[in-house]
């Protein structure tokens, strides 16, 4: 068994929604989502029903626990990204965000905390969901990705992705600030971090021709560099998901939890390379994908300590 990293996390929450659809409040910014003329709406909402239950069993037969919660309402359309209002750090803390879209902010739930609180030793919950009265937006692990290794948080500037609220989040959970713009081909602004950049403990997957700046480009990629394999992907493959993975500790092996038309994007010679650091965990969720998000946004990963019944178990 590998050792165990920070920066995998060993159990997830997961929303399970049954009336899906991609968000028209959220298209404008969001040029990652999609449409399906040739499906109806109910069709497309079973469907991803059904890419969600599938996902969440691969999780467990490789050994991650999956908190599944169901989201029956109809006024939440992206509840199936539950890592964008809330995110979970090692001694006990967990933090709320202020969301962009009002649509969005409906899916803060009360329960997903109780069940952190019974099931996980957690010590405070820090509330930034009031900055949203002032126009200060930071949409959890979607508008950072987090290096807990390194306690590093990289984060590309866009209206969801707010330096002043990033400030108070690197104070409060001491992790360093690291921004930078971020764009597509066609020169428009990337919405989340977390759609051009994985963190593992041995890896990074990153887009750097999505970042404008060459001197800041060339900072990061160095930085990544110190202790971890460097996968540059290009624009093609970020439009495809394969930035938007995650690295979670299964019941033998670490594992990068992405997408199958993620992997598809990947070259052999980089499929070697992260094969040859963890075993990849390929989920079919093509539906889900027309909302904008891929498996990283499905998945908000547990860093906390285990109460006895679920240590004992993983």
């Amino acid at each position: 068994m590998q050792r165990l990293s920070v920066q995998a996390p060993r159990s997830v929450v997961m929303i399970r929604p049954h009336h899906f659809s991609p968000n028209p409040a959220t298209a404008a910014d969001n040029l990652f989502q999609g449409t399906d003329a040739a499906r109806s709406a109910s069709a497309i909402a079973a469907e991803a029903h059904r890419e969600v239950t599938r996902a969440a069993a691969r999780l467990e037969e490789a050994g991650i626990a999956v908190h599944l919660f169901e989201d029956e309402g109809r006024a939440t359309p992206d509840s199936v990204f539950p890592n964008n209002w809330f995110s979970t750090h090692s001694g006990g803390h967990v933090a709320l965000y202020p969301m962009f879209s009002p649509s969005r902010r409906k899916e803060r739930r009360h329960d997903v905390i109780e069940m952190l609180k019974h099931r996980y030793r957690v010590q405070d919950v820090i509330d930034y969901s009031g900055l949203e009265q002032d126009g200060v937006y930071l949409e959890g692990t979607g508008a950072m990705v987090l290096d807990h290794i390194e306690r590093v948080a990289y984060a590309a500037r866009s209206n969801r992705t707010n330096e002043v609220a990033l400030e108070r989040f690197c104070t409060h959970f001491n992790f360093e600030p690291v921004v930078f713009d971020a764009v597509d081909a066609a020169g428009r602004a990337i919405y989340h971090t977390n759609v051009l950049m994985c963190i593992g403990t041995d890896f990074c997957l990153i887009g750097l021709a999505t970042i404008r700046d060459v001197a800041r480009r060339d900072e990061i990629a160095e930085r990544l560099a110190q202790g971890r394999v460097v996968i540059d992907l290009d624009h093609e493959q970020i439009n495809e998901f394969a930035g938007n993975a995650i690295e979670l500790q299964g019941r033998n092996d670490r594992v990068v939890a992405l997408s199958s038309r993620a992997l598809q994007a990947l070259r052999p010679e980089q499929r070697a390379v992260l094969e040859g650091l963890a075993n990849l965990l390929p989920l079919d969720v093509p539906t889900i994908e027309l909302a904008g998000g891929s498996v990283r946004c499905m998945l908000a990963g547990i860093h906390l300590a285990a109460r006895g019944a679920l240590q004992a178990a993983a």
